[in-house]
């Protein structure tokens, strides 16, 4: 046991986390239903036309969407075009989605190359979602450009409960939060969906996770899913879905549940899901239109294992350097030294992670002792930012209340430093600093500088720990 710097007693990390057990369910009895099945099972038994999938099938799935973006775009086009032909079309421009987000903001010549070669691509083959941006020098002039992809995807209603979305992109998982099988993919399998529409995967065994219990008010999804990879490690989940349920979920808004889907794939996850309900129905119906079919678990479904997490228990965590299952009590880390605080990426830059750290830097009332970057991750989220006040922060917006605390004022929306990018990136690391990051990994040089220490945290703790000049635990200022 130990004294932290506020005085409060250190202990070790809780185990919230209990022993994996053998899910206590018998199958359906119903006769609809002869083989119980997961939620991810079940998506991709319709898409692939079979009434029974096991883990271990190989199947050729249908696919409703494709995404890809600027870095792993051109590459993939590429490979449709070797393989097809130069005069051959895509399978369907409609369900082909390109968004430019990762390395936007910047005079590296061969980064804006790939912009344009996207939007070579956008005209050559028809396809109407291409979220373009012509002009770099106020990214508000460009009305089509949204920012990063994944929050992108949602906000664009591109997000449907029961479809199978691919994106060449890691984090593509974070569109399971609303009941769909969302899985990045690497420019070859881009490439032949282009051209067929079609993949041929290996369906994953489900890895169960009951959240039950009351969120504390300075828990947030980042937490849980920092304890979730903490318990498991990065290849915990290795080719496997990771099925989050129970009244923690329900309670959690659609951004929060893209937070823990987001970081699925820091597991080592094949997909991350939540099941649908009406939270899910209301963002989607706001956001489109078009028709959807969702799947929902069948009781009595087959689980490699079930983690049951009493998340009232949890305390603020971080990961620590470097690696996003170092899980570490905040307040075990409370007083180490940081250069900088970085708020954004499609994991910590959402409207409700801004308006978390604009609340607690509110009530502190005290200004930051580090330079505070903040990149919103789409031009939605930017202008809630500068728009909306915050509940209970009389009647400031977010961005008052940043530049308030002396803050540096948003940035353009964009991936920005979580993925380094070319050196006049905003915020990138170009010194072997230590950061305290919303993002989503602290291995060396993800931000750039390959000697870079990155704490991985909530934003809460990031406001914090902005106020501190240390790692800091958000209690000491909420």
């Amino acid at each position: 046991m130990q004294i932290g710097t506020s005085g409060r007693m250190l202990a070790a990390p809780p185990r919230a986390t209990a022993a994996p057990m053998a899910p206590p369910r018998t199958p359906a009895s119903t006769g609809g239903v002869k083989h119980a099945m997961t939620l991810t099972e079940k998506i991709l038994a319709r898409h692939s036309g079979n009434s029974v999938l096991r883990p271990g099938d190989n199947i050729w799935t249908e696919v409703d969407k494709l995404m890809t973006h600027d870095v792993c775009g051109p590459p993939a086009f590429g490979i449709f075009q070797r393989e097809f032909g130069e005069n051959a079309q895509v399978w369907d421009a409609d369900k082909i989605v390109l968004i430019p987000d990762h390395y936007i903001f910047t005079e590296d010549e061969r980064a804006n190359r790939n912009v344009d070669i996207l939007r070579q691509m956008a005209h050559q083959y028809g396809i109407k979602h291409f979220y373009d941006i012509t002009d770099k020098s106020d990214f508000r002039a460009n009305p089509d450009y949204k920012g990063v992809c994944h929050v992108a995807l949602a906000q664009e209603g591109h997000c449907k409960p029961g479809e199978v979305l691919f994106g060449t992109d890691s984090h593509t998982c974070n569109a399971g939060a609303f009941g769909q099988f969302a899985s990045g993919i690497g420019n070859t399998d881009a490439g032949f969906i282009l051209g067929t529409g079609k993949l041929l995967i290996k369906v994953p065994p489900t890895l169960r996770f009951e959240l039950e219990g009351e969120l504390p008010p300075y828990i947030m999804a980042k937490d849980i899913i920092l304890q979730i990879i903490g318990e498991i490690t990065v290849d915990g989940a290795t080719y496997k879905a990771m099925e989050f349920t129970g009244s923690a979920i329900e309670s959690m808004s659609m951004e929060e549940r893209m937070t823990v889907c987001n970081m699925v794939v820091e597991a080592g996850g094949k997909n991350g899901t939540c099941p649908v309900d009406e939270t899910t129905l209301d963002y989607v119906r706001q956001r489109t239109s078009d028709a959807f079919e969702p799947e929902f678990a069948d009781a009595g479904a087959s689980y490699v294992k079930t983690y049951r997490i009493d998340v009232s228990k949890l305390q603020p965590l971080v990961a620590a350097p470097h690696s996003p299952d170092n899980r570490k009590l905040a307040s075990e880390c409370a007083g180490t030294s940081i250069d900088r605080v970085y708020i954004g990426s499609c994991t910590g830059g959402k409207y409700e992670d801004f308006s978390a750290a604009a609340r607690l830097l509110h009530k502190a009332g005290q200004q930051v002792k580090v330079p505070t970057f903040l990149v919103p991750a789409t031009q939605k989220v930017w202008a809630d930012v500068y728009g909306l006040p915050v509940a209970g922060c009389d009647g400031k917006t977010a961005a008052k209340i940043f530049e308030e605390a002396g803050c540096v004022p948003p940035a353009a929306p964009s991936c920005a430093a979580c993925l380094g990018g070319p050196r006049d990136t905003f915020a990138r690391l170009n010194e072997a600093e230590t950061v305290v990051s919303t993002t989503n990994r602290n291995f060396p040089g993800r931000m750039g500088n390959k000697d870079g220490r990155i704490y991985l945290a909530s934003p809460y703790t990031a406001a914090a720990s902005a106020i501190a000049g240390a790692v800091a635990d958000p209690r000491d200022y909420l």
